[in-house]
């Protein structure tokens, strides 16, 4: 695990000072270079929290990876750097699906001089930077969000964009369980029930705005809105993975099966009709 070889993966050679400006600079060197994508649970190849097995697979192999993935090196780097980095449990989605969320995301406090941030390169379409851990309304590459403190409970609350996949998600800003986040990490990567085991997904930051892959759909969010366009074959997909999200994975083609089925099952709920066993 090489700092320079990290570095030159986000293809950053700008100032390494630890404040927020670097941070920043940072952060969105990483969500530029780096997709999110969760298709070694689609090829059912076994994942961990464990950083030098994230390091070979995003630096090494130039792979994209999930929250535990895409933060844990991000907060690794940023150590190495000198940065005060603390390693906090997420929780999408617990506005609604309550405590048994918790874990389901990791997110990071970095503490510099200027305050206290929240870094977070594994939400897929979040803030493209570091955000002052403040309450209130925040712009982020032209998408609108915001912060709050929850009453009661020491929890804070990141409200998405318009556009956004999910509506929000908390996190605290104590030391994480790490072995709650490593059960979830494999309870995520396993169970029937999980989204990431149902779908390919797959997200990258770009100049303008994010690209989306949900099985066969590719869609572009922008600030101005989105737009929706379905993939027809293994031959695009493959071609889609390497030109939009940088990944060189012809394997995929072997998914394409299992994400038309997946498609079809999704539109029959969609429609209302029986969903075959």
């Amino acid at each position: 695990m090489n700092i320079d070889a990290y570095l030159d993966r986000i293809r950053y050679d700008g100032p390494l000072r630890r404040d927020a400006a670097t941070l920043t600079a940072l952060h969105r060197a990483h969500l530029l270079a780096i997709p999110y994508e969760n298709l070694d649970v689609q090829f059912g190849r076994p994942l961990t929290t464990a950083i030098p097995a994230i390091f070979d697979k995003i630096v090494t192999r130039r792979r994209g990876g999930w929250c535990y993935e895409m933060n844990g090196l991000f907060g690794w780097a940023l150590a190495e750097l000198g940065f005060e980095v603390t390693r906090c449990a997420g929780a999408v989605l617990r506005e609604s699906r309550g405590d048994e969320s918790i874990g389901n995301h990791l997110v990071l406090k970095v503490r510099v001089d200027e305050g206290t941030f929240l870094a977070d390169v594994g939400f897929g379409d979040g803030p493209i930077d570091p955000i002052a851990i403040v309450s209130g309304p925040f712009v982020s590459h032209g998408f609108e969000f915001a912060l709050a403190q929850i009453e009661g409970d020491g929890w804070w609350r990141l409200r998405h964009h318009a556009f956004g996949g999910v509506s929000s998600f908390d996190f605290t800003l104590a030391p994480a369980d790490e072995t709650l986040l490593s059960e979830r990490c494999a309870l995520l990567q396993s169970s029937p029930q999980s989204p990431f085991v149902q779908n390919a997904v797959l997200q990258h930051h770009v100049g303008d705005g994010v690209w989306q892959m949900r099985g066969r759909v590719l869609r572009k969010t922008t600030p101005a809105g989105k737009t929706d366009r379905v993939v027809d074959s293994a031959a695009e997909y493959v071609d889609v993975l390497s030109d939009i999200f940088k990944l060189g994975l012809p394997e995929a083609a072997d998914l394409w099966p299992k994400i038309c089925a997946r498609h079809e099952e999704l539109l029959r709920e969609r429609d209302g009709s029986p969903v075959a066993p």
